[in-house]
Formats: C-alpha cells, structure tokens, sequence
C-alpha cells in the first residue's frame, strides 16, 4: 500500500501548480494564528443539570437472577455462566490449553441523560494488599491508554479490566465485548504474573 502511495504522489505532483507546493506566503496568519489572535474562544453552554449522577451509584433494583436480557443473549451464544448473589453473570472460558480468564457481566446498568451502560470486567491482576504497586498501576494506565476499548480499574486491590457497552447491545456486540475484555485481562495477568493463571 505504501508503494501505491508513492507512486500515486510521483505522478500526481508535476500536475500541481507551484503555489500548492510553497508554505504560506510571507505575512501570511496560518488557522491557529489567526484563532489566537481573534482571542478566547467562546465555550459552549453545558446542558442545564439533569440531577444525574455523573459518579457510579449502586443499582440496587437488579434481580437476584440476572438481567433476563443478558440470560438470553448469553443462552443464545451457547455459553456456560452462573450467577452470583449480585445477580450478576460469571464465565470462565478456555483460552489455550494451559490458561483460562473468568468474566463478569453486570445485570445492573447506569444511566446518564438518555444514555444506559452496561459494564463487562474481567480481573487480571490481584494486589498485596488494597493498593497496587506504582509499576504496576503505570503499566495498567499504558495499556488503558492503547486500548481499543474499555481500560483498567481497582476494585479492592484487584485490577479490573471493563469494557463498558450500550445497555441494549446486540447478541454479536456482547459476544465481541466479552471476548476483548477477556484476551486483555489474560494478556495482562500473563505479563504481571508470569507463572500464574489466578483468573
């Protein structure tokens, strides 16, 4: 592809005019320039407060059994689960023959404005005590940073990774969500605990 590039741009540039090949021209204010010139800019105003919590509050309407949702979908995926006393559901899967990565899926969703989210986790690192050791959490905010989705939390000294999705995802969405917060969970206990597969 970078050849296609390459030569796309060797035939293309003679058929430019000069003027498109030269910087600005002298005096000439480049965009942001000229923004800074023009002072402040205006903010946008903030939607007027919805009195919704932009922090995690617990939802205790969840169904000892599970959101019925999320059973379903998991049932049409032909996946194995349990559902713990918060109602929600815990898998483990195989991943290769010597490791295998648990995941929670949470029947409690959160809200914001017209917004519900539902989140996924998988741990992958258990800590000494309720704290993470500073290398540790760099490395997990790194990782969170290159992340196509979801990133890294502590939840009592565990780090946690959760993927965070539209509460009424499709089946293929919630499959996808769960097999990327599994593989990065495992890839991350693998590279903080070598000789281990607590998860």
């Amino acid at each position: 592809m970078r050849l296609i590039r390459f030569v796309l741009s060797a035939l293309l540039l003679p058929a430019l005019p000069l003027s498109a090949l030269a910087g600005p021209a002298p005096g000439a204010e480049t965009a942001p320039a000229a923004a800074a010139a023009a002072g402040p800019a205006r903010l946008a105003p903030a939607k007027a407060d919805r009195s919704d919590p932009a922090r995690v509050e617990p939802d205790h309407s969840v169904s000892k059994g599970g959101d019925p949702r999320i059973r379903a979908q998991l049932e049409g995926l032909g996946y194995k689960y349990e559902v713990d006393k918060d109602g929600d559901f815990v898998l483990t899967f195989a991943l290769d023959k010597q490791r295998s990565q648990m995941a929670y899926v949470l029947s409690g969703t959160q809200r914001y404005g017209k917004l519900e989210v539902r989140e996924i986790w998988s741990p992958g690192y258990r800590g000494g005590d309720s704290q993470l050791p500073g290398d540790v959490a760099n490395r997990l905010l790194e990782d969170s940073q290159l992340s196509k989705m979801g990133g890294w939390v502590k939840q009592d000294g565990v780090a946690v990774f959760v993927v965070k999705i539209d509460a009424g995802a499709s089946q293929d969405d919630l499959d996808d969500a769960i097999d990327y917060v599994v593989r990065a969970a495992d890839k991350m206990e693998a590279e903080l605990t070598p000789d281990q597969d607590e998860f």
